[in-house]
């Protein structure tokens, strides 16, 4: 896989976007951040689709108190980003909080017409 610092410093970007937006249940952001043909997967192994993905947010159901990203990985194919990191978390789902979730994520982002990156697929896996 090739790198392109552009590329990567932009992806880095949307990824923090994506963050900030999960924190601030922000559907708007959430929506313009992600690819109409996204699959969003749990570590439990729910998959959403992009509706859903939303909605869990602005619906109250999955809520961010906190969200710590660390050993963030990108890599650029193209027009393809492949992003992994442990994200950190706390949650207060529905009212019924505070929980916390440790977990291993993997993204993959692609590159709009208009240069943005939007996230296309997303799956995560509980550290042990």
């Amino acid at each position: 896989m090739t790198s392109n610092a552009n590329d990567i410093n932009a992806v880095n970007e949307a990824v923090a976007q994506l963050r900030q937006a999960m924190l601030s249940a922000d559907g708007e952001q959430l929506s313009s951040l992600a690819h109409e043909e996204l699959t969003y997967g749990h570590s439990g192994g729910q998959i959403q689709n992009k509706q859903e993905f939303v909605d869990t947010f602005t619906s109250g159901a999955s809520v961010f108190t906190s969200i710590d990203i660390s050993d963030q990985t990108i890599r650029i194919a193209g027009d393809t980003a492949i992003v992994r990191h442990i994200l950190k978390a706390t949650t207060n789902d529905k009212g019924k909080g505070p929980g916390n979730v440790n977990i291993s994520i993997l993204l993959v982002w692609v590159k709009s017409e208009n240069n943005s990156w939007q996230l296309l697929a997303r799956q995560a896996v509980r550290v042990v």
